[in-house]
């Protein structure tokens, strides 16, 4: 029989509802209840419950207060059971052997940045949803909106990311950042720390509407700096979602990709439904361009990690052979990839 905690029912049901883009505030229901109780103990909760006090804490509504008191009688909640088979089906139809290929992610948030969870919460979700190594991408200290990483942060973000890492033996946590690209092509990090890191996603975050030949050098710029190891959603794009849509950024692809299979750099497939970035044509120009790719999630939330389904369907649709997808590899030999340039 399943032994399930109350705290483990609500985080659950809060990946679950992510996963499928559900309003924030439902999602937001479920993790401020598990975080209410989560100072109580199993059986403090169970006592609780069953006296009704628990109807009077902060953060437990009449939908989550119904979801623990089944999960301390020993019940999967109905509620849980039903997301669960609804969660059976994969997010996208098309790419399902590709997808089964998919080992890790080079691209994701916890909340030291704009992500809504912890580091710890990110990768036992990674690994629970079959990743052998999930790559923590933060921020760089640019984008202020989102909470980006001075040097010192990110320093002390590593010594962190190493003692998550060490609780498992068959799952990696690696460093990584999504490091901002100035103006000029340079990268938004210290070459110290950035030379001390697993995984460099480069991305393009301000100014998407600079004109096409300085907005090309600007990329080019970044592909060529030896940390960079992959060009994160190079058009900025978004074609759907609660931001609204953002047009194309204008640049030579031709050129830009062809700096990416120079320079060794992986062209990101961008898994968010809000951007599926790079568009078809475009990975059809970097696939002849001879680029490598990372199917990758961009997630900034437990539930979004399974958003590699709609990645791997884009992938599977244009032709991108399996072993040109740096995201099938193994670590070792991921790591030996990126970080040869080093």
């Amino acid at each position: 029989m399943e032994t399930l905690t109350a705290v483990d029912a609500l985080t659950e049901i809060a990946f679950w509802l992510e996963r499928v883009q559900a309003k924030t505030y439902r999602v937001e229901a479920f993790r401020k209840a598990a975080a209410a109780i989560g100072h109580l103990t199993p059986d403090d909760v169970a006592e609780q419950a069953r006296d009704g006090r628990l109807k009077r804490v902060k953060g437990i509504g009449d939908r989550t207060f119904g979801v623990v008191r089944q999960a301390v009688d020993g019940q999967v909640p109905d509620y849980l059971a039903e997301l669960r088979e609804q969660g059976r089906a994969p997010l996208a139809e098309g790419g399902r052997e590709l997808r089964s290929r998919l080992l890790g992610d080079l691209h994701s948030h916890s909340d030291w940045s704009d992500g809504g969870s912890p580091i710890e919460e990110m990768a036992r979700v990674a690994r629970w949803r079959g990743r052998e190594y999930q790559v923590l991408t933060d921020h760089s200290p640019r984008l202020t909106v989102a909470n980006g990483l001075t040097a010192e942060r990110l320093a002390d973000q590593l010594d962190v990311v190493a003692e998550v890492d060490s609780r498992y033996d068959d799952f990696r946590l690696l460093s990584g950042i999504e490091v901002d690209i100035h103006d000029d092509g340079s990268l938004d990090q210290t070459d110290e720390m950035l030379g001390r890191l697993d995984v460099v996603v480069a991305s393009v975050h301000s100014k998407l509407k600079m004109e096409r030949r300085a907005m090309t050098r600007r990329m080019i710029t970044a592909v060529a700096d030896p940390h960079t190891n992959v060009l994160g959603h190079c058009t900025g794009r978004l074609v759907q979602g609660g931001r609204g849509t953002r047009p194309e950024s204008q640049f030579d692809a031709k050129a830009v990709f062809a700096a990416c299979a120079e320079f060794d750099v992986a062209v990101e497939i961008n898994s968010r439904p809000e951007r599926q970035d790079p568009p078809d044509e475009l990975i059809a120009l970097a696939l002849d361009a001879g680029c490598l790719f990372a199917i990758d999630t961009d997630a900034h939330a437990p539930g979004q990690l399974d958003f590699l389904d709609h990645g791997a369907e884009r992938a599977d649709a244009a032709g991108v052979p399996a072993d040109r997808i740096v995201t099938t590899w193994p670590v070792d030999r991921l790591l030996a990839w990126s970080h040869a340039k080093r």
